[in-house]
Protein backbone atom coordinates (compact mmCIF):
# COMPACT_ATOMS: atom_id res chain seq x y z
CA UNK A 1 0.00 0.00 0.00
CA UNK A 2 0.66 3.67 -0.58
CA UNK A 3 0.89 6.04 2.78
CA UNK A 4 -2.09 8.47 2.69
CA UNK A 5 -0.82 11.65 2.25
CA UNK A 6 -2.22 12.86 6.08
CA UNK A 7 -0.43 10.29 7.79
CA UNK A 8 2.64 12.64 7.50
CA UNK A 9 4.09 15.03 10.20
CA UNK A 10 2.15 17.66 11.06
CA UNK A 11 -1.29 16.16 9.80
CA UNK A 12 -2.83 14.86 13.06
CA UNK A 13 -6.10 16.89 12.04
CA UNK A 14 -6.63 16.50 9.27
CA UNK A 15 -9.98 15.55 8.57
CA UNK A 16 -9.35 11.95 7.84
CA UNK A 17 -7.24 11.77 10.56
CA UNK A 18 -9.78 12.64 13.03
CA UNK A 19 -12.59 10.82 11.32
CA UNK A 20 -10.55 7.60 11.60
CA UNK A 21 -9.47 8.08 15.59
CA UNK A 22 -12.06 6.11 16.61
CA UNK A 23 -10.72 3.12 14.23
CA UNK A 24 -7.43 3.86 15.54
CA UNK A 25 -7.97 3.07 19.45
CA UNK A 26 -9.59 -0.07 18.51
CA UNK A 27 -6.43 -1.26 17.17
CA UNK A 28 -5.08 0.00 19.72
CA UNK A 29 -6.58 -1.73 22.16
CA UNK A 30 -6.38 -4.68 20.07
CA UNK A 31 -2.35 -4.66 19.67
CA UNK A 32 -2.46 -3.96 23.81
CA UNK A 33 -4.71 -7.24 24.62
CA UNK A 34 -2.48 -9.50 22.01
CA UNK A 35 0.46 -8.57 24.04
CA UNK A 36 -0.31 -9.00 26.99
CA UNK A 37 -1.83 -12.76 26.10
CA UNK A 38 1.76 -14.10 25.10
CA UNK A 39 2.96 -16.64 25.03
CA UNK A 40 6.45 -15.63 24.75
CA UNK A 41 8.38 -18.11 24.35
CA UNK A 42 12.03 -18.92 24.95
CA UNK A 43 14.01 -20.92 22.89
CA UNK A 44 17.62 -20.99 24.51
CA UNK A 45 19.47 -18.29 22.82
CA UNK A 46 19.27 -14.56 22.59
CA UNK A 47 16.61 -13.46 20.27
CA UNK A 48 17.37 -9.41 19.19
CA UNK A 49 14.03 -8.14 17.29
CA UNK A 50 14.62 -5.42 14.89
CA UNK A 51 11.49 -3.63 14.39
CA UNK A 52 9.71 -0.63 14.28
CA UNK A 53 6.49 1.45 15.73
CA UNK A 54 5.40 3.13 12.19
CA UNK A 55 4.05 0.80 9.91
CA UNK A 56 6.81 0.91 6.15
CA UNK A 57 10.05 1.36 5.94
CA UNK A 58 11.88 2.60 8.65
CA UNK A 59 15.43 0.62 7.83
CA UNK A 60 14.78 -2.82 9.35
CA UNK A 61 16.82 -3.95 7.00
CA UNK A 62 20.10 -2.13 7.01
CA UNK A 63 19.65 -2.59 10.87
CA UNK A 64 19.55 -6.20 10.48
CA UNK A 65 22.27 -6.24 8.01
CA UNK A 66 24.47 -4.09 10.12
CA UNK A 67 24.13 -6.22 13.13
CA UNK A 68 24.92 -9.39 11.41
CA UNK A 69 27.67 -8.27 10.15
CA UNK A 70 29.10 -6.73 13.63
CA UNK A 71 28.29 -10.14 15.45
CA UNK A 72 29.89 -12.16 12.73
CA UNK A 73 32.59 -10.29 13.46
CA UNK A 74 32.79 -10.88 16.94
CA UNK A 75 32.44 -14.72 15.91
CA UNK A 76 28.94 -15.16 16.90
CA UNK A 77 26.92 -17.20 14.64
CA UNK A 78 23.46 -14.80 13.86
CA UNK A 79 20.69 -15.73 11.79
CA UNK A 80 17.77 -13.84 10.74
CA UNK A 81 14.23 -15.33 11.15
CA UNK A 82 11.69 -13.93 9.01
CA UNK A 83 8.18 -13.94 8.63
CA UNK A 84 8.87 -13.49 5.06
CA UNK A 85 5.99 -10.59 3.95
CA UNK A 86 4.70 -10.79 0.39
CA UNK A 87 6.01 -14.07 -0.10
CA UNK A 88 4.30 -17.51 -0.19
CA UNK A 89 6.38 -20.12 1.36
CA UNK A 90 4.95 -20.93 5.34
CA UNK A 91 8.04 -22.37 6.34
CA UNK A 92 10.12 -22.87 7.92
CA UNK A 93 12.75 -22.62 5.01
CA UNK A 94 16.42 -21.28 4.25
CA UNK A 95 16.21 -18.75 1.75
CA UNK A 96 18.37 -19.59 -0.89
CA UNK A 97 19.38 -16.27 -2.77
CA UNK A 98 20.35 -17.75 -6.36
CA UNK A 99 17.31 -20.82 -6.10
CA UNK A 100 14.08 -18.79 -4.09
CA UNK A 101 12.36 -15.78 -5.68
CA UNK A 102 10.95 -12.82 -3.93
CA UNK A 103 7.33 -14.24 -4.79
CA UNK A 104 7.67 -17.28 -2.78
CA UNK A 105 10.18 -15.80 0.17
CA UNK A 106 9.88 -11.98 0.21
CA UNK A 107 11.89 -9.60 -0.98
CA UNK A 108 14.02 -8.56 2.20
CA UNK A 109 14.64 -12.50 3.24
CA UNK A 110 15.88 -12.63 -0.54
CA UNK A 111 18.06 -9.52 0.04
CA UNK A 112 19.41 -10.82 3.59
CA UNK A 113 20.25 -14.30 2.37
CA UNK A 114 22.98 -12.80 0.28
CA UNK A 115 24.34 -11.72 3.51
CA UNK A 116 23.94 -14.09 6.10
CA UNK A 117 21.64 -17.04 6.96
CA UNK A 118 18.12 -16.36 6.71
CA UNK A 119 15.01 -18.04 7.51
CA UNK A 120 11.00 -17.45 6.34
CA UNK A 121 8.50 -18.61 9.12
CA UNK A 122 4.85 -17.78 9.26
CA UNK A 123 5.70 -19.10 12.94
CA UNK A 124 7.98 -17.17 13.97
CA UNK A 125 8.90 -19.78 16.63
CA UNK A 126 9.17 -22.90 14.29
CA UNK A 127 11.50 -20.44 12.35
CA UNK A 128 13.91 -19.60 15.36
CA UNK A 129 13.73 -23.35 16.77
CA UNK A 130 14.96 -24.68 12.62
CA UNK A 131 17.47 -22.35 12.73
CA UNK A 132 19.44 -23.02 16.31
CA UNK A 133 19.48 -26.58 14.75
CA UNK A 134 20.98 -25.05 11.90
CA UNK A 135 23.88 -23.64 14.37
CA UNK A 136 22.63 -20.14 15.00
CA UNK A 137 23.58 -18.89 18.37
CA UNK A 138 21.78 -15.75 17.97
CA UNK A 139 18.48 -15.30 16.57
CA UNK A 140 17.57 -11.89 14.67
CA UNK A 141 13.98 -11.42 14.26
CA UNK A 142 13.09 -9.17 11.22
CA UNK A 143 10.02 -7.37 11.89
CA UNK A 144 7.87 -8.76 15.43
CA UNK A 145 8.68 -6.53 17.41
CA UNK A 146 4.02 -6.40 18.03
CA UNK A 147 4.33 -10.57 18.01
CA UNK A 148 4.24 -11.73 21.19
CA UNK A 149 5.51 -15.32 20.02
CA UNK A 150 8.88 -15.19 20.72
CA UNK A 151 10.58 -14.28 23.87
CA UNK A 152 13.02 -10.93 22.75
CA UNK A 153 15.96 -10.55 24.55
CA UNK A 154 16.64 -7.04 23.01
CA UNK A 155 14.11 -5.14 21.48
CA UNK A 156 15.49 -2.35 19.03
CA UNK A 157 12.96 -0.26 17.76
CA UNK A 158 13.86 1.47 14.30
CA UNK A 159 13.04 4.94 13.42
CA UNK A 160 13.91 6.69 10.41
CA UNK A 161 15.07 10.47 11.87
CA UNK A 162 13.33 12.61 8.94
CA UNK A 163 10.09 11.14 9.23
CA UNK A 164 9.87 10.47 13.01
CA UNK A 165 6.36 9.39 13.81
CA UNK A 166 4.17 10.92 10.88
CA UNK A 167 0.88 12.49 12.49
CA UNK A 168 1.51 10.43 16.02
CA UNK A 169 -1.85 8.31 15.25
CA UNK A 170 -2.20 4.90 15.02
CA UNK A 171 -3.55 3.31 11.89
CA UNK A 172 -5.56 3.57 10.52
CA UNK A 173 -5.67 7.75 11.25
CA UNK A 174 -1.51 7.46 10.99
CA UNK A 175 1.22 5.18 10.56
CA UNK A 176 1.67 3.72 13.34
CA UNK A 177 1.10 0.11 14.91
CA UNK A 178 0.24 1.30 18.55
CA UNK A 179 1.34 4.88 20.67
CA UNK A 180 4.81 6.02 20.35
CA UNK A 181 5.09 6.20 24.10
CA UNK A 182 3.82 2.71 24.77
CA UNK A 183 6.28 0.94 21.82
CA UNK A 184 9.07 3.03 23.32
CA UNK A 185 8.56 1.97 26.88
CA UNK A 186 8.23 -1.59 25.31
CA UNK A 187 11.88 -1.57 23.59
CA UNK A 188 15.00 -1.64 24.79
CA UNK A 189 17.05 0.70 22.31
CA UNK A 190 15.88 2.86 20.02
CA UNK A 191 18.05 2.99 16.55
CA UNK A 192 17.66 6.46 15.20
CA UNK A 193 18.67 6.25 11.20
CA UNK A 194 19.40 10.21 9.94
CA UNK A 195 21.51 13.13 9.58
CA UNK A 196 22.55 15.08 12.42
CA UNK A 197 20.23 17.82 11.72
CA UNK A 198 17.58 15.24 11.33
CA UNK A 199 18.59 13.27 14.67
CA UNK A 200 18.40 16.36 16.68
CA UNK A 201 14.48 17.46 15.77
CA UNK A 202 13.40 13.56 15.89
CA UNK A 203 14.26 14.62 19.55
CA UNK A 204 12.93 17.71 19.62
CA UNK A 205 9.49 16.60 18.65
CA UNK A 206 9.41 13.06 20.03
CA UNK A 207 10.86 13.63 23.20
CA UNK A 208 10.18 10.41 24.99
CA UNK A 209 12.90 9.36 22.62
CA UNK A 210 15.46 11.12 24.71
CA UNK A 211 14.02 8.74 27.66
CA UNK A 212 15.45 5.59 25.81
CA UNK A 213 18.78 4.12 25.11
CA UNK A 214 19.50 5.29 21.89
CA UNK A 215 21.80 4.36 19.27
CA UNK A 216 22.41 6.79 16.41
CA UNK A 217 22.98 5.40 12.66
CA UNK A 218 23.32 6.86 9.29
CA UNK A 219 23.10 5.30 5.90
CA UNK A 220 25.83 5.46 3.46
CA UNK A 221 26.23 4.37 -0.22
CA UNK A 222 28.53 1.47 -0.80
CA UNK A 223 31.44 2.31 -2.62
CA UNK A 224 31.24 -0.17 -5.52
CA UNK A 225 33.19 1.40 -8.01
CA UNK A 226 30.16 3.02 -9.88
CA UNK A 227 30.48 6.94 -10.80
CA UNK A 228 27.39 8.46 -10.05
CA UNK A 229 28.61 12.11 -10.98
CA UNK A 230 26.41 13.44 -13.72
CA UNK A 231 24.77 9.96 -14.35
CA UNK A 232 21.24 10.84 -15.85
CA UNK A 233 19.34 8.05 -14.55
CA UNK A 234 15.25 7.09 -14.14
CA UNK A 235 15.01 6.21 -10.60
CA UNK A 236 12.29 4.47 -9.42
CA UNK A 237 11.80 2.33 -5.76
CA UNK A 238 9.19 0.32 -4.21
CA UNK A 239 9.58 0.90 -0.83
CA UNK A 240 8.55 2.48 2.46
CA UNK A 241 9.95 6.06 1.15
CA UNK A 242 10.94 6.15 -2.41
CA UNK A 243 11.65 9.71 -1.53
CA UNK A 244 14.61 8.84 0.47
CA UNK A 245 16.39 6.72 -2.27
CA UNK A 246 16.23 9.61 -4.51
CA UNK A 247 17.84 11.99 -2.43
CA UNK A 248 20.34 9.65 -1.93
CA UNK A 249 20.48 9.30 -5.75
CA UNK A 250 21.27 13.15 -5.85
CA UNK A 251 23.66 13.13 -3.40
CA UNK A 252 25.77 10.51 -4.65
CA UNK A 253 25.60 13.12 -7.74
CA UNK A 254 23.31 11.50 -10.03
CA UNK A 255 20.89 13.90 -12.10
CA UNK A 256 17.41 12.37 -11.51
CA UNK A 257 15.70 12.73 -15.29
CA UNK A 258 12.63 11.13 -13.46
CA UNK A 259 11.14 9.44 -10.64
CA UNK A 260 8.44 7.13 -10.28
CA UNK A 261 7.22 6.33 -6.64
CA UNK A 262 5.38 2.68 -6.14
CA UNK A 263 3.84 0.90 -3.33
CA UNK A 264 6.32 -0.49 -0.63
CA UNK A 265 6.83 -4.46 -1.60
CA UNK A 266 5.38 -3.46 -5.17
CA UNK A 267 5.41 -6.30 -7.79
CA UNK A 268 6.45 -4.86 -11.21
CA UNK A 269 4.26 -6.27 -14.04
CA UNK A 270 5.97 -6.82 -17.52
CA UNK A 271 3.74 -3.68 -18.65
CA UNK A 272 4.97 -1.22 -16.32
CA UNK A 273 8.77 -2.64 -16.68
CA UNK A 274 8.70 -1.89 -20.44
CA UNK A 275 7.34 0.85 -20.09
CA UNK A 276 10.15 2.13 -17.66
CA UNK A 277 12.55 0.51 -20.49
CA UNK A 278 10.56 2.54 -23.45
CA UNK A 279 11.20 5.71 -21.39
CA UNK A 280 15.21 5.19 -20.46
CA UNK A 281 16.01 4.24 -24.13
CA UNK A 282 14.18 7.88 -25.36
CA UNK A 283 15.65 9.92 -22.79
CA UNK A 284 18.82 8.25 -22.70
CA UNK A 285 19.14 7.67 -19.42
CA UNK A 286 20.14 4.98 -17.27
CA UNK A 287 17.27 3.02 -14.85
CA UNK A 288 18.46 2.73 -11.04
CA UNK A 289 16.91 1.54 -8.13
CA UNK A 290 17.28 -0.19 -4.90
CA UNK A 291 18.74 -3.23 -3.92
CA UNK A 292 15.20 -4.43 -2.60
CA UNK A 293 13.31 -3.69 -5.46
CA UNK A 294 15.83 -5.16 -7.45
CA UNK A 295 15.35 -8.58 -5.51
CA UNK A 296 11.49 -8.31 -7.35
CA UNK A 297 12.73 -7.98 -10.39
CA UNK A 298 12.62 -10.71 -13.36
CA UNK A 299 15.47 -12.07 -14.95
CA UNK A 300 15.17 -10.88 -17.95
CA UNK A 301 14.83 -6.91 -16.63
CA UNK A 302 17.79 -7.25 -14.22
CA UNK A 303 20.81 -6.40 -16.48
CA UNK A 304 18.76 -3.04 -17.80
CA UNK A 305 19.20 -1.54 -14.29
CA UNK A 306 21.80 -0.29 -11.79
CA UNK A 307 21.13 -1.26 -8.39
CA UNK A 308 22.45 2.23 -5.28
CA UNK A 309 23.64 -0.39 -2.42
CA UNK A 310 23.56 1.67 0.78
CA UNK A 311 24.88 0.06 4.41
CA UNK A 312 24.20 1.15 8.07
CA UNK A 313 26.74 2.32 9.82
CA UNK A 314 26.50 3.40 13.95
CA UNK A 315 27.81 6.57 15.13
CA UNK A 316 28.78 5.14 18.24
CA UNK A 317 30.66 1.57 18.15
CA UNK A 318 31.07 0.70 21.41
CA UNK A 319 27.84 2.02 22.37
CA UNK A 320 26.27 -0.81 20.38
CA UNK A 321 28.98 -3.53 21.62
CA UNK A 322 28.02 -2.05 25.16
CA UNK A 323 23.76 -3.21 24.55
CA UNK A 324 24.97 -6.51 23.28
CA UNK A 325 26.99 -7.16 26.19
CA UNK A 326 24.10 -6.04 28.64
CA UNK A 327 21.81 -8.25 26.82
CA UNK A 328 24.09 -10.87 26.82
CA UNK A 329 24.52 -11.20 23.31
CA UNK A 330 28.38 -11.07 23.46
CA UNK A 331 29.92 -13.36 25.70
CA UNK A 332 31.72 -11.25 28.78
CA UNK A 333 35.11 -9.43 27.76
Amino acid sequence: MKSPDFWIEGKARHPWALLLSPLSRLWALAAARRLRKGPWERVGVPVICVGNINAGGTGKTPTVLALAEYLAAQGVAAHVVSKGYGGQEIGPLRVNEMKHTAAQVGDEPLLMAAFCPTWVAKDRVLGAKAAIKAGAEVILLDDGFQNPALHKDLSLVVVDAEAGFGNGRVMPAGPLREPVEVGLARGDVVVSIGLAKAQAELGRMWPAINRRPRLKARLEPLRTGMDWKDQRVIAFAGIGRPAKFFKTLKEAGAEIVAAHSFADHAVYPDAVLRRLLKESRQKNAQLATTEKDAARLPAWFRPEVITLPVRLVFDDEKGLEDILLKASVLPPR
